[in-house]
């Protein structure tokens, strides 16, 4: 039997303001360090960071976030969470908010799939009290 798996690959990236449930949606073909790097610079610009305005960042510690090689902008401040830790990133529970509209579906085009993924994350842009209730941790301090 002769397999041919065809892959194409999508990345979301996602920053939420747990307490307000905003959220900041980006789609890029891969991950790695450049890619963060960028998504970071579009993240600072869009909240127009720098000397006035400072936002920290929490950040999981994989792989293409390593703090020795990313380039962080003006007005960002980035706090490593302890190895191994996904469950303490607010980030990681609108993983399942955006697969949604993916899941258990099959894609013609790696463009189909990102059309889909596009309206979900536009959707959830719009669905403050919903990302509130899944990313504000208890525990999570209130400003």
């Amino acid at each position: 039997m002769k397999v041919h798996p065809r892959y194409e690959w999508m990345w979301v990236y996602a920053f939420v303001h747990p307490q307000s449930g905003e959220t900041y949606w980006l789609i890029l073909p891969t991950v790695n360090i450049s890619l963060f790097d960028l998504t970071l610079k579009e993240f600072a610009k869009a909240q127009n960071t720098g000397k006035e305005k400072v936002i920290i960042i929490v950040i999981d510690r994989a792989g293409f976030h390593d703090k020795r090689s990313i380039k962080v902008p003006r007005g960002i401040i980035p706090v490593y969470l302890p190895s191994h830790s996904p469950e303490l990133q607010p980030a990681e529970k609108l993983w399942p908010l955006s697969n949604e509209g993916i899941a258990n579906r099959t894609f013609k085009t790696i463009d189909e799939l990102e059309d889909v993924q596009v309206k979900t994350c536009q959707a959830l842009l719009t669905q403050k009290e919903i990302i509130s209730a899944r990313t504000l941790f208890y525990w999570w301090p209130r400003v």
